[in-house]
Order: C-alpha cells, then sequence, then structure tokens
C-alpha cells in the first residue's frame, strides 16, 4: 500500500479539475493548484507540520459530523474495495462517489499521481514545459511554454491545440490522464502531434527534469521592492523572509501573489511571518473541529507593503492576503481572488489510490470566510495594478 506522504493543508492540485492544467505537472497547477485547490495533512504529520507555526490542534470529530456538500469517507473506500474485489478500478468507482456527493473540490488520485504530486512539492518536477487549459471547444489547448524548456526549444506555442501524445488521442480523456502520458523519466523522448492554425504538425520532444522558481525579486525606481510569488512550495517562505531583509531600510514592498494558486500552508504562514510579529493568521475547522495557526515572532511590522492580487490568487495565496488585510498590515490592489478556502484530507484506498475529500474552511483573522467569495481589494485596479499600487505606496511615504 502506498504511505501518504506528509503534505500540510492548501496543497497544489489539478488545474484540470478547475481552471486549465499544466500537462508537465500531474499536481502543480501552473505551478495549478493547483490549479488551485488543497489538500490537506493527517494524523500526526498535519499536527506536526502546523504546530510549527503554532497551530492548535485536536482530534477530529466523527465523521457524523462531516460538513455539507462534502464526500463520505467510508461509502468512498466501500466503493473502492468492493471494485477492486469484482476486478473493477477502485480508483474509478471511488470518484463516481465523489462526483455524486457533490464535494466541488474532492478528487482521487492513482498511486504514481500522488507520488509525483509529492515531488512536485519541492518546485521541481519531469516534463516537457507546457502549461495548457481546455479551450472553448473543450479541447486541450498551449496555455503557456515555459522559457527554456523542452517545449520551447521544439517551438511550441501558446494556441497550439494537442491532439496526441505518443499516438494516443487525447480527445475524450481527462486532463490528469493527458499530464500522465506526458509524465515519464528525465531524458526519454515523447510525440506530440498538435495543431496550429488549421495545420496539423508533429514535434518529439524529450523529458527534462524541470525546475521553477517560486519567488523572484526586483526592484522598482524609488528602492520599491517587489516579490513576486508564483507558488508555496518549498522553501518559499524563507525566500520571502530573505528578500524583505535584503529590501533598502524603509523602502516599501509589493507582494505580488497575481496568479498564485497555493501550496504549502506552512509556506503561506511563513511568508506571512516576514511581515507580522507572531499573532494569528487564520483559523480553520476539521469536521467541526476548531484550530488557528499563528505567524512567528520577529517579523518587519514597520515596512509599507501593499499586497497585488487577482482572480487568479488563490488557496494559500488567499490566507496570506487575508491575513495581512485583516490585521491591518498591508493594502490589497487589484482584483477579487477566486475564493478557495476548503481543505482535504487524503485518504487512502485499497488498491492504493487516494481519495482527497474535503474536510473543512479557513477563515481570515477577522472571521472572514476564505471559500466561495473571495477577497475584496482595499483598492479595486484592473490595469495598471503596480502603477496604483506604488500611488498607495508614496501616499505611505515611501517611492519617488
Amino acid at each position: 500500500m502506498l504511505g501518504l506522504p506528509s503534505i500540510p493543508a492548501f496543497c497544489l492540485r489539478p488545474r484540470d479539475l478547475r481552471r486549465g492544467a499544466v500537462l508537465t505537472l500531474v499536481f502543480l497547477a501552473s505551478v495549478a493548484t493547483a490549479a488551485g485547490t488543497g489538500c490537506w495533512d493527517r494524523g500526526e504529520a498535519a499536527a506536526a507540520s502546523a504546530s510549527a507555526y503554532g497551530a492548535r490542534t485536536d482530534d477530529a470529530p466523527p465523521e457524523a459530523s462531516r460538513p455539507a456538500g462534502t464526500a463520505d469517507r467510508e461509502a468512498v473506500a466501500r466503493a473502492a474495495a468492493e471494485a477492486v474485489a469484482e476486478g473493477k478500478s477502485g480508483k474509478k468507482a471511488a470518484q463516481e462517489v465523489v462526483s455524486r456527493s457533490g464535494d466541488r473540490w474532492g478528487t482521487v488520485y492513482d498511486q504514481g499521481e500522488y507520488a509525483a504530486f509529492a515531488e512536485d512539492l519541492d518546485g521541481s518536477w519531469t516534463g516537457v514545459g507546457v502549461w495548457a487549459g481546455r479551450g472553448p471547444d473543450g479541447r486541450i489547448e498551449v496555455d503557456k511554454v515555459q522559457p527554456g524548456s523542452p517545449a520551447a526549444r521544439a517551438g511550441l506555442r501558446a494556441g497550439d491545440r494537442l491532439l496526441s501524445i505518443d499516438g494516443q488521442t487525447v480527445t475524450g480523456l481527462a486532463v490528469a490522464d493527458v499530464i500522465a502520458l506526458l509524465r515519464g523519466r528525465a531524458g526519454t523522448p515523447v510525440v506530440l502531434n498538435l495543431s496550429r492554425d488549421g495545420a496539423d504538425l508533429t514535434e518529439t520532444v524529450r523529458r527534462e527534469q524541470l525546475r521553477t522558481e517560486p519567488v523572484t525579486v526586483r526592484r522598482l525606481p524609488g528602492g520599491i521592492t517587489v516579490i513576486k510569488v508564483a507558488s508555496f512550495t518549498r522553501g518559499s517562505g524563507e525566500r520571502v523572509k530573505a528578500a524583505v531583509r535584503a529590501a533598502p531600510p524603509g523602502a516599501g514592498v509589493m507582494l505580488d501573489l497575481r496568479g498564485n494558486p497555493g501550496g504549502l500552508v506552512t509556506e503561506a504562514v511563513a511568508a506571512a511571518s516576514a511581515f507580522l510579529d507572531g499573532g494569528l493568521v487564520a483559523t480553520y475547522d476539521v469536521r467541526g473541529s476548531q484550530r488557528a495557526l499563528y505567524a512567528a515572532p520577529g517579523g518587519d511590522t514597520a515596512r509599507p507593503l501593499v499586497a497585488l492580487v487577482d482572480g487568479g490568487t488563490m488557496s494559500a495565496a488567499e490566507l496570506v492576503t487575508g491575513a495581512l488585510q485583516d490585521r491591518g498590515r498591508a493594502v490589497a490592489v487589484g482584483t477579487r481572488t477566486f475564493g478557495k478556502g476548503s481543505l482535504q484530507m487524503p485518504t487512502e484506498l485499497p488498491d492504493g489510490s487516494v481519495a482527497e475529500l474535503t474536510v473543512g474552511t479557513y477563515r481570515t483573522p477577522a472571521g472572514r470566510s476564505l471559500d466561495g467569495g473571495g477577497i475584496t481589494p482595499d483598492l479595486a485596479a484592473g490595469e495598471g495594478v503596480e502603477e496604483r499600487a506604488a500611488q498607495v505606496l508614496g501616499g505611505l511615504g515611501v517611492g519617488p
């Protein structure tokens, strides 16, 4: 049986289930979603990862207190066991139960997918460097190509339509299955049949070990530091802290969370801790059991701060935004965030597949739910977000 890796809350999830998918990844949305979503640690591993930031944990109540709109763990496991006994797919049977339950974020992964998930949380994976989503006709289209990747060197472009992989058509396949076809050992070839502007083309590319940098830093005129957090993979929280320490004394910071699909909750709390001196970051419940996450002490509480957000700001990124906004630490500028504030717990099934089922929700320090409505920025801005943010910092006495 598969031993479930220790994966804290707001793990990245597959974009294909919600808003498009990274074809080179199984579970990192764009690096989607996590898409854009999450999963939740279990047992002692969950308590250990949460307690690092002062989370209070206790035993979860029984299944009877399962929130509405979520799948029943026992029913899912039972369906998988019965299917396996009949020589059928336990994963497929479990997914059917989850789909009927109305659990918006619940899903089922096979062993390989889930193992790849754990690897991807380090920000590295084996693939060709393609992000994609479904077009209006439901077919898979390339949304983005990672610079310097095998796909980029082969000339793949955003807008290319993916037709087949190694001769297997992708028509009718779930995007998770397409992702599985693209993954493999580094150095092995994969043949991609695509359509571009009505013409078919075939490209053979070799898979490589790829990596994304979750945190990048740049300077604007006047000493303003822009810290872009693409996702909360391992180490991103410490990178944010280092960027804040390296920023010019007294200068303002833009924490750019636009397009951030989420990630590990411990990393999100660490990032928030860069700007807070302890205190509450979020509360959450697990089947009615109330818990809390706290920032580490010693953060920079004086530096002017603006958080940049948009509709792609999801999950753990919303947790950070809500904490900084509620505690008066940052002005949020941009557009309303996605609104993904539920958490999922992995359950191992009889055939080794893993069902991630929704078990609770997160709230900001002021008690606002992160799920459904998203976070409304303090200052709405579509175009020219950085310019508006610079004006805000200027009003706080920072910048040119």
